[in-house]
């Protein structure tokens, strides 16, 4: 028996431990074609999601401006009345 013996044994050792957990890492894994078409789908719907926030959010500027130009036209439209109002029963009395 050489010197280098004990050497390859624990070389050998080594590589099945090292082999074994391989296997038990890629068994967990999944098939890394599989994996790679979620990832591909994953991306395509944070891109999908990504695209219809901003729709939403520009549809929410636009609801806002839309809710702020009416409340103003409302604001003007309730002095109107007041005005109205103020002057009809000044002319009353």
């Amino acid at each position: 028996m050489s010197e280098i013996d004990p050497a390859i044994r624990q070389l050998d050792e080594a590589l099945t431990r090292f082999e074994s957990a391989l296997d038990s890492l890629l068994a967990r894994a999944g098939d890394p074609d599989v994996i790679k078409a979620e990832l591909a789908a994953l991306a395509r719907d944070r891109s999908d999601l990504a695209e219809q926030l901003d729709a939403s959010l520009a549809r929410e500027r636009e609801l806002q401006a839309l809710a702020d130009e009416a409340s103003a036209a409302l604001g003007a439209a309730i002095e109107e009345v007041k005005s109205a109002i103020g002057q009809q029963g000044q002319g009353d009395g």
